[in-house]
């Protein structure tokens, strides 16, 4: 019998962190939408739970990664997220903002990490300990993946909660990516206090009201 998917990805990282005590995965969810929150998350997993179905939060269906969250809180052995909203993202730009965001959430482990593991092409700065940066991590390491799921669903449940706020937007649906209907939403009613008025849709819009 094949390997299960999950013990795939954990030896994987296993190989790019070394025989560490404390291995921290870190993802974001949010860098590209129009409108809110970029949120990201660390998580310390314990290897010894059976994380069968934990991957990637893009492949995963909203039940999936809810049940997945409710897991890691219950299983990890830390976890935290943080937020950078949206004056954060047009004051810093996106980058900085998310690796702000980063950096508060490790910060935030109730376990000190020996060695991050990051999804993307940077490493998170100012952290003392080892990193590694992994293009498509979410997709190699379980620990990234775990953080992938927590910081998407926090980030789904702030939007979902922001559109009771400002309902117009249709944010519980797209989650204030550039949809057909945002676009739309934002041409009728203008933009709102969380929109990113730096990204170019809202920007240009923006100037077309004034």
């Amino acid at each position: 019998m094949s390997q299960p998917r999950w013990r795939k990805l954990a030896r994987a990282e296993s190989r790019i962190a070394g025989a560490r005590v404390t291995v921290a995965g870190v993802d974001e969810a949010g860098r590209g939408p129009l409108a809110g929150p970029v949120v990201a998350a660390a998580v310390v997993l314990d290897f010894s739970v059976d994380w069968t179905g934990l991957d990637d939060s893009k492949q995963l269906n909203a039940e999936t990664r809810d049940d997945l969250y409710a897991r890691v809180l219950l299983g990890a052995r830390a976890f935290a997220w943080s937020v950078s909203g949206p004056r954060a993202i047009e004051r810093d730009n996106i980058r900085r903002a998310t690796l702000a965001a980063m950096l508060r959430s490790v910060r935030l482990l109730r376990l000190a990490p020996d060695c991050v593991l990051v999804d993307g092409l940077d490493v998170v700065p100012e952290l003392e300990c080892e990193q590694h940066a992994l293009i498509d991590g979410d997709a190699r390491c379980l620990s990234i993946a775990a953080a992938s799921v927590l910081a998407k669903v926090v980030r789904d449940r702030i939007m979902r909660r922001l559109d009771r706020v400002w309902p117009q937007y249709g944010f519980a649906q797209h989650k204030g990516y550039g949809t057909p209907e945002h676009l739309a939403a934002l041409r009728e009613h203008g933009p709102c206090t969380i929109h990113r008025f730096t990204y170019a849709p809202v920007l240009e819009l923006e100037l077309e009201l004034r």
